[in-house]
C-alpha cells in the first residue's frame, strides 16, 4: 500500500483514501441505476472503470484488490452451491441436461470455431466459447421475478438452463488453469489427474459435511450468537476453497462443494442470509475490478465489433434455445421467448475472461471486448424481458401470426357471466354453468385452446384480459359477475384493477394459488378470493369430518365462517425444509413460530400492549402456559415465565419479533 504525508503532518493511507473514494462513488451509481432500474453489476462495471486508469485514476493497480476480490467469487460459488438442489434437479432433468446442456455445448463450440479465425489460437477461443455461452443469470432471474415471468413456461425454461450453466461454469473454472499449464503432460492425462484429484477432494469434503458439520452448526445454534454463526459460515467456505486451492484446483470449486454439502440441512436459509451481505459487497468489488480492466481507448474503437458480438451472439442463442426446445416438445412461442431472455454474456463471463486474463490466455484487448460485449449485453437485458412478449411476435413465423388473427376475437359480445382464462378450472366452470342453463363469455390468450375449444362448440374468443379494449368489447363494464380464473396471481391482479376501472359494481371472483395476494386482491376489489391451496385444504377436512360423524350442517357452517372472514383462522403455517423460500416471496410469506419464554426474556411480566407487536406487523395466535391455552389475547394479557407463544407474521418479522420478546 502507498502511503501519503497530509499537509498538518498526519501520514495517511492511501489505499483507504481508494477505498473511501470506491464506495462513494459505487453507493451514488448502484442508487442512479436502481432508480432506472438497471441492474447493480452495470453500476459495479461503470464505477470501476471511472475509477480505473483510464478515467480518474484513482486506481492505479487493479491487482491489489485481486485477492479480496476473488472472495467475491468463492462466496458467490457457495451460495450457488446452498441453492444446488438435488430433488428439483431430478424433476428438471429433462430441461436441465437436455435444453442447458444442449446449449452449453453447441454454443461453446460454435464460438470457439468462430474465434479460431480472430484470435489464430485455438484455447483462447475455447475459454471465448465457453465465455460467450453462458447468460446472467443473476440479471436474467430478477428480471424474470420482477416482471412476473418466473413461474411461466419460458420463464421456466430459461431457469433450467441458466442452472445447467451455472453447474458447467464448475468443470470451465477447472480447465482454464490445466490449459495455461506448460507441463509435458498431455490435456487429457491432466483432466484425468485432476477428476481424480478432484474425486478425492470431494469425498472428504463431503464425509466432513454428513458427519462433522451437522454437529459443529448444531452445537453454534444452541448458543444463539449471531456473529459466531457468521463467523464458522465464512470459515467454512474458505476453507473448503483452500483445501481445493492445495490440490491445484480453483477456490471457487470448494466454496460451491462447501455450500451444496450444506445445502440440504436445516441451517440453509440462515447459512445463506448470513453470507449474502458480505458476497454481495465483495461480489461489487469484484466487477469493481472488471470494469478497470476495461481499456476504454480499445473499447472505443472496436464499438462495431462490440454491438456485432452483442447481436451475433444474441441470435446464435436464440436459435439453438428454439431448435432445441421445439424438438423437445416446447410450444414455439415459449422456444423464442426463453432464447430471447438468454442472449447476453452473464457474469460468470466475467470471472472466466478475469481468470484467463491471469494466466495470460487472452492479451488486454480480448479481455476488453469480452468485458464491452457483457456490459452492453447486460444493459439491454432488462428492456428485452419486459418487452419479450411484444419481441417474440415480431420474430414468429407470418403462418403463426396470420393463424392468431384467424381465431374469433370479440367484437361486441356481452353476457351476465364472464370467464377470464379458458384453462382446466374455467372449462370446469363453464361445464357446470352450462348445466345450469347459464348463459356465459370466455377469453382466453392460448391459440391453440381456442381453436380446440371454438371447433368444441364452446363460446370462448381469443384476446388479452388486461387490455381495455378487450374488455369493453365483451362490454366486461356490464357484466354482473366475472371470474378470474387463471393461476397468475401477478396477472390476476392486473387484470382486476383494469377491471374495477371499468366497472364497480359486478362481482368478481379471483383465483390464486394461495393467500399470498389475499389482501391484495381484497384491496383492488375482488368481492371473493379462493386460494387453491386453501380450499383444497377445505375440501380435505370437509370429507374427513364428514366421515368422522360430523353432521353436514355443521360442516357447511364451518366452511361458510372460514370463506366470509376471508380464511382469518386458516393464514400461516410452519415452515419445514421442503418449504419455497423464493426471495421474491418471503415478504409475503405468513409462517407460524412458536416461541418459549425462558425466566429471563425480556416479554415477562408486560403485557401485550406494552409490547407493541402491532408495530412489527405480527400478530400472537395463542399462548400456551402449561398445560392451558388462551387462544384469545388482547392488549391487557400479561405474559409470563415459562410461556410459548405462537406467532403468526413473515419470516422476516418473526425473526424481529423472537429477538424483540427475548432480548427486548
Amino acid at each position: 500500500m502507498r502511503w501519503f504525508v497530509s499537509t498538518a503532518g498526519v501520514t495517511v493511507n492511501s489505499g483507504f483514501t481508494d477505498v473511501l473514494l470506491l464506495l462513494a462513488i459505487a453507493v451514488v451509481l448502484v442508487w442512479a441505476f436502481r432508480k432506472v432500474k438497471l441492474p447493480a453489476i452495470l453500476a459495479y462495471l461503470t464505477a470501476g472503470i471511472i475509477a480505473g486508469p483510464d478515467v480518474m485514476e484513482w486506481i492505479a493497480d487493479p491487482d491489489e484488490y485481486h485477492f479480496v476480490a476473488e472472495l467475491g467469487i468463492v462466496l458467490l460459488l457457495f451460495s450457488l452451491g446452498l441453492e444446488f438442489s438435488l430433488p428439483k434437479m431430478i424433476a428438471m432433468r429433462g430441461q436441465v441436461f437436455g435444453l442447458g446442456a444442449g446449449q452449453v455445448v453447441i454454443c461453446t463450440t460454435l464460438f470457439a470455431l468462430l474465434a479460431v479465425y480472430f484470435v489464430d489460437d485455438w484455447v483462447s477461443a475455447f475459454i471465448i466459447g465457453c465465455t460467450l455461452a453462458l447468460s446472467s443469470t443473476a440479471v436474467v432471474i430478477k428480471q424474470l421475478g420482477e416482471s412476473s415471468q418466473l413461474t411461466s413456461k419460458k420463464g421456466q425454461m430459461t431457469v433450467a438452463v441458466l442452472l445447467f450453466q451455472d453447474i458447467a461454469v464448475v468443470p470451465m473454472l477447472i480447465v482454464i488453469p490445466l490449459l495455461a499449464s506448460n507441463n509435458d503432460i498431455s490435456m487429457w492425462e491432466s483432466l484425468g489427474y485432476a477428476l481424480l484429484k478432484g474425486t478425492g477432494v470431494v469425498l472428504v469434503l463431503m464425509a466432513i459435511g454428513k458427519w462433522v458439520l451437522p454437529h459443529v452448526f448444531r452445537e453454534i445454534a444452541k448458543l444463539r450468537t449471531d456473529e459466531l454463526f457468521v463467523l464458522a459460515t465464512l470459515l467454512v467456505a474458505l476453507v473448503a476453497g483452500g483445501m481445493t486451492h492445495l490440490f491445484g484446483l480453483s477456490m471457487a470449486l470448494g466454496a460451491f462443494l462447501a455450500g451444496m454439502m450444506l445445502g440440504e440441512s436445516k441451517y440453509k436459509h440462515q447459512l445463506e442470509a448470513d453470507i449474502r451481505p458480505f458476497r454481495d459487497i465483495l461480489m461489487g468489488l469484484f466487477f469493481i475490478t472488471v470494469g478497470m480492466q476495461l481499456d476504454l481507448d480499445v473499447f472505443v474503437a472496436n464499438i462495431h465489433w462490440i454491438i456485432g458480438v452483442v447481436l451475433g451472439v444474441g441470435i446464435v442463442k436464440l436459435l439453438i434455445i428454439r431448435t432445441l426446445a421445439v424438438l423437445m416438445g416446447e410450444r414455439k412461442e415459449d422456444a423464442w421467448g426463453s432464447g430471447l431472455m438468454l442472449f447476453q454474456m452473464g457474469e460468470f463471463g466475467f470471472v472466466l475472461a478475469s481468470l484467463a486474463l491471469s494466466f495470460k490466455l487472452f492479451d488486454q484487448t480480448t479481455a476488453s471486448i469480452l468485458v464491452g460485449v457483457g456490459v452492453f449485453g447486460m444493459a439491454l437485458t432488462p428492456l428485452v424481458i419486459q418487452r419479450c412478449k411484444s419481441f417474440v411476435s415480431y420474430i414468429i413465423s407470418p403462418i403463426s401470426q396470420l393463424d392468431e388473427e384467424n381465431l374469433p376475437h370479440p367484437t361486441n359480445e356481452h353476457s351476465r357471466v364472464l370467464i377470464l382464462g379458458f384453462g382446466r378450472v374455467g372449462q370446469t366452470i363453464a361445464r357446470f354453468l352450462s348445466n345450469e342453463g347459464i348463459d356465459y363469455l370466455a377469453i382466453d390468450h392460448d391459440a391453440k385452446r381456442v381453436q380446440e375449444a371454438v371447433a368444441g362448440g364452446q363460446k370462448v374468443f381469443f384476446g388479452n384480459a388486461i387490455r381495455r379494449d378487450i374488455l369493453k368489447a365483451v362490454h366486461a363494464d356490464e357484466a354482473e359477475l366475472i371470474i378470474i380464473s387463471f393461476a397468475d396471481d401477478e396477472r390476476a391482479l392486473d387484470v382486476l384493477k383494469a377491471i374495477r376501472n371499468l366497472n364497480d359494481h359486478a362481482e368478481i371472483i379471483v383465483r390464486s394459488r394461495d393467500d399470498m395476494r389475499l389482501k391484495a386482491m381484497m384491496e383492488a376489489g375482488a368481492t371473493q378470493v379462493v386460494p387453491d391451496t386453501l380450499e383444497a385444504s377445505l375440501m380435505l377436512v370437509s370429507q374427513i369430518l364428514s366421515r368422522s360423524g360430523v353432521p353436514i350442517r355443521k360442516i357447511l357452517s364451518r366452511l361458510d365462517h372460514a370463506r366470509r372472514s376471508h380464511y382469518g383462522d386458516m393464514h400461516g403455517f410452519y415452515p419445514g425444509e421442503t418449504t419455497d423460500m423464493d426471495p421474491e416471496k418471503l415478504d409475503r410469506l405468513q409462517f407460524l413460530h412458536a416461541v418459549s419464554l425462558p425466566r429471563n426474556a425480556y416479554a415477562c411480566g408486560k403485557k401485550l400492549i406494552e409490547l407493541g407487536l402491532d408495530d412489527l406487523n405480527l400478530q400472537i395466535k395463542s399462548v400456551r402456559r402449561g398445560e392451558e391455552e388462551f387462544t384469545e389475547v388482547h392488549g391487557d394479557f400479561e405474559l409470563m415465565n415459562d410461556d410459548i407463544v405462537l406467532l403468526s407474521g413473515g419470516p422476516r418479522a418473526i425473526e424481529a419479533g423472537e429477538s424483540y420478546l427475548l432480548n427486548g
